[in-house]
């Protein structure tokens, strides 16, 4: 399966991937995943959102187990973030049924679509429609960077945005939902342990800074007289490090657009997008209104115009406890794990399995990621490490589906 899946979407130039949503390599990826369900002899379906779930049993049968991910990608990004939760997902189904497990609830499993919403702009775009956290006209004023809006991009793949909008029937169905994926972060590395439990999603936002300031001429305008927007942002930049190291938070400036972007250009427009995220609320807002608050006073300075807008914001997800704890007991229990705990440990990370958390029990297991990198060509995991990943995810799908 990870041979299959590891070309599609890669770009030869950068080793990294490309899967952005409703594009040729989404498209794919979504014929791998029918692939291996139609392999497996599971029925495949599209949901009004364009996610994909593959089925065993009946899928109206209520109080489901679901296990997935996704599989689009961030910009030049690494082959396990998303992936590694799919392919997991089959070769537990493989591991059940070498077992000779017989379930007695529905299993599924799913391929959630622009979980990272590097096309347009906001993460986790069909659970967020599917869980009602995001309405079908707020999805249909959704624009890529080339002002291509979402309707058309999925009427272009061949799909209906017609009927984007919330499915509660559907997760009516749902029973529970454990999301496996790769560690973004080092914990489990430091730790030792190949596998861990998720206990909370960080709290987490994208803000929209734009610095107007005056275009003009770069070889003639006197350094005194500029309205140069690109100070005031590089000015930004320099504070949201500072401002995070206080706060005991985190603040990226990532991605920055420029007008009219010449060399030889005084810009007039310097967009600049900040990602931040926290333990909690109040470090959350803390750093964020001190880096607004430093924009503002270095654009006094220079005579800049700013105006700040935050485009997307997901509240700290507590996982569900007696979920999480059962977890916890099922790998605890599992033949050669002599009783050791399973770390439980936090994440900065979104998921899709954070925005179905207000719908339904959902859980996460992470598997180890021996340098911590992620979003990168270099992120990776040990071959054993995954395969333990999938082991335990049996383990915990045997426990909750033939229960």
């Amino acid at each position: 399966m990870w041979r299959d899946l590891a070309p599609l979407g890669r770009d030869p130039g950068s080793g990294g991937y490309r899967r952005y949503a409703w594009t040729a390599a989404d498209a794919d990826c979504r014929a791998w995943f029918r692939a291996q369900a139609e392999d497996r002899g599971l029925t495949c379906e599209v949901d009004r959102n364009g996610n994909q779930w593959a089925w065993l049993g009946d899928p109206l049968a209520g109080d489901a187990v679901v296990t997935g991910s996704h599989l689009d990608s961030v910009p030049d990004g690494g082959a396990f973030d998303g992936p590694l939760g799919v392919v997991s997902s089959f070769a537990a189904l493989d591991e059940l049924r070498r077992r000779g497990a017989r379930l007695t609830k529905p299993l599924a499993i799913t391929n959630f679509g622009d979980e990272e919403g590097a096309r347009f702009g906001l993460a986790c775009v069909g659970s967020r429609l599917t869980a009602g956290r995001l309405t079908a006209a707020q999805a249909h004023e959704l624009r890529d960077g080339e002002g291509v809006p979402l309707p058309k991009a999925m009427e272009a793949a061949g799909y209906d945005p017609a009927t984007l909008g919330p499915d509660p029937e559907r997760l009516a169905r749902i029973g529970a939902f454990v999301e496996l994926h790769v560690e973004q972060g080092r914990a489990l590395d430091l730790s030792g342990d190949p596998v861990g439990i998720a206990s909370a999603i960080w709290p987490h936002g994208r803000w929209r800074f734009d610095f107007h300031g005056e275009a003009n001429h770069a070889g003639t305008t006197r350094l005194a007289d500029r309205r140069d927007p690109m100070l005031t942002y590089a000015e930004t930049v320099l504070a949201a490090r500072r401002e995070a190291e206080l706060a005991g938070a985190l603040a990226t400036f990532g991605k920055i657009s420029v007008e009219p972007n010449g060399v030889n250009a005084i810009p007039s427009l310097v967009r600049g997008w900040l990602d931040s995220r926290a333990a909690d609320q109040s470090a959350l807002d803390t750093v964020v209104a001190a880096i607004e608050a430093a924009a503002r006073e270095a654009a006094d300075r220079a005579g800049i115009d700013v105006r700040v807008v935050r485009e997307s914001f997901t509240p700290v997800v507590e996982f569900e406890h007696a979920l999480r704890d059962e977890l916890a007991r099922i790998l605890a229990h599992r033949p050669g794990s002599g009783g050791r705990e399973v770390p439980v440990l936090g994440t900065g990370a979104g998921h899709d399995a954070g925005i179905l958390s207000g719908s339904l029990p959902t859980a996460m297991l992470f598997v180890r990621n021996p340098t911590g990198v992620s979003h990168s060509p270099a992120e990776s995991a040990a071959e054993d490490d995954c395969v333990a990943g999938v082991l335990a995810l049996a383990d915990v799908l045997e426990g909750l589906a033939c229960a």
